[in-house]
């Protein structure tokens, strides 16, 4: 089994697409960044229960109030928006296209 992508991987890549694609130098695209942003649209498109469970948050760090217990992501859930970022098809998925959502785009 290989060793999973390590911090100066990420950094060494980021930086090479800052090199080439002047809208990420300007933005300052980092790893960090494009998970922030990809939870971002997650959040606002599918609700706070899939992005969590789409950045692979099982339980809060701290208690996020009385509801927390109650909200929970399905696994289809998760693999919708999945397919709205990548607007690829997932056999998981239970639509093809969440109505009215775009890809993420870097503007």
């Amino acid at each position: 089994m290989e060793d999973p992508v390590g911090r100066r991987r990420y950094d060494y890549l980021t930086e090479r697409i800052r090199e080439h694609l002047l809208w990420a130098a300007v933005m300052q695209v980092s790893a960090h960044w494009l998970r922030y942003t990809t939870l971002t649209f997650v959040e606002r498109e599918f609700g706070y229960a899939v992005a969590r469970a789409y950045a692979g948050h099982s339980e809060p760090a701290r208690s996020d109030g009385a509801t927390y217990p109650y909200v929970r992501a399905t696994l289809p859930e998760v693999a919708e928006a999945l397919t709205a970022i990548t607007d690829q098809p997932h056999p998981l998925a239970r639509t093809t296209r969440h109505p009215g959502c775009h890809a993420v785009s870097p503007h």
